[in-house]
């Protein structure tokens, strides 16, 4: 029998297209494409549009006088004393900086403090706390900021009837005026042992921590801590021989002079902008407390631990990893609802940048475009910050 010969036939070579690698990278430089496109394409539409009605672009003005003042304000800044545009950005950011700050750090204390009690065995306690949630959060943040101005901070006598408060400290419709402390010689050195006794007190804290983890020794902290912090500057201030004096607030014509004045429009924005987000982080603190295996907080109870070192040493650690995610949303909607100062006349940066100056140099684009690039780096390192410490509280498999 003859054999048939076989010829072998080496199979044909795959087109690249059907790569999943390659077809990755070719759909996302396609879409990269389209978007620079399209961003270019706004851009040029923007650009003609503006020489055609003949108005100015580019960003000369930075550099350019401002003509108008801020009542508050971080830095030095008067229309008369040469201050600029880019100096007035700089103000409006300082400020949005300082509520946005401030009105985090006691969103999350009043938060936490609501979240904790909303599942107290007390009820009333309980009930308290349910009802401030449901109605902080469902009341518009805009008519709690026009409550806060109009119903409780502009009602309050003029100046001249104003109400005295603790240390010399005053109160009316035009803000709270507090005594404003002034340096002496040796005065820096309080400041100093301030700053030494924070940072020690921050070195002392992660040393204990080690401590506990490694022994299961509890060091006093809160001892440490005031002694550092308080009674550390206290005592330099007597041993420098009282180097501070403070200027009171005194009544001179129809308003007050001397002191620090924190303004009501500060005060409203401050307040409404923490109790509102503080109804926000109670749910989340309560979702994270429940979210604990109620055997953990047996198991403690066994071991002869009671409610409060429980909740401190055991619940709330493990609750920090689900409460962390959605307690950065809240933070970056703090920041951004700061933006709503201008509905009360606070000069943030919208109200400063977006608003006054962007009337006076009519260059909108520019305007709107440093201010959503300044709000969305604020929430990128926001976010940035609260990522890494979501990571250290993660538990770690062993």
């Amino acid at each position: 029998m003859s054999s048939i010969p076989h010829e072998q036939v080496s199979p044909g070579k795959a087109s690249l297209f059907y790569d999943p690698k390659i077809r990755g990278y070719v759909y996302q430089i396609a879409l990269v494409a389209i978007v620079v496109f399209l961003v270019w394409s706004a851009a040029s539409n923007a650009i003609e549009n503006l020489r055609a009605q003949k108005i100015a672009s580019g960003f000369g003005f930075w550099h350019n006088a401002a003509g108008f003042d801020v009542n508050q304000k971080l830095i030095p800044f008067s229309a008369s004393g040469g201050s600029t545009y880019g100096d007035a950005f700089i103000v409006g950011l300082l400020n949005t900086l300082l509520v946005a700050g401030l009105g985090i750090i006691f969103a999350t204390f009043l938060g936490f403090f609501v979240g904790v009690a909303r599942l107290s065995n007390n009820w009333v306690i309980s009930k308290l706390a349910m009802i401030y949630v449901e109605v902080i959060r469902n009341i518009p943040l805009l008519l709690q900021l026009f409550f806060w101005y109009n119903a409780v901070l502009k009602p309050l006598p003029n100046p001249r009837q104003s109400i005295e408060l603790p240390a010399g400290a005053l109160l009316n419709n035009r803000g709270l005026y507090l005594p404003d402390p002034h340096l002496g010689p040796g005065g820096s050195l309080i400041v100093w042992a301030f700053l030494i006794g924070l940072v020690a007190t921050l070195v002392f804290r992660s040393w204990a921590h080690k401590q506990q983890a490694a022994t299961g020794r509890q060091y006093p902290l809160g001892l440490v801590a005031l002694g550092l912090i308080v009674i550390l500057p206290t005592l330099v201030y007597f041993v420098m021989g009282r180097p501070v004096t403070f200027v009171y607030p005194e009544l001179a014509g129809f308003n007050l002079r001397g002191g620090i004045q924190i303004f009501p429009e500060f005060v409203a924005l401050l307040v409404g902008l923490t109790t509102y987000t503080a109804g926000f982080i109670a749910e989340v603190v309560r979702a994270g407390i429940l979210a604990v295996s109620k055997g953990q907080t047996e198991a403690a109870h066994a071991l002869g631990l009671r409610n409060g070192p429980t909740l401190k040493l055991v619940v709330i650690p493990q609750a920090m990893r689900v409460i962390i995610p959605p307690l950065t949303s809240n933070y970056l909607n703090l920041t951004k609802n700061s933006s709503l100062a201008v509905a009360i006349g606070y000069p943030d940066l919208v109200q400063v940048f977006t608003g006054t100056v962007l009337n006076q140099t009519g260059q909108a684009v520019e305007m709107v475009s440093i201010t959503m690039a300044v709000y969305l780096t604020i929430s990128l390192v926001t976010s940035l910050f609260m990522n890494i410490y979501n990571k250290r509280m993660a538990l770690v498999e062993r």
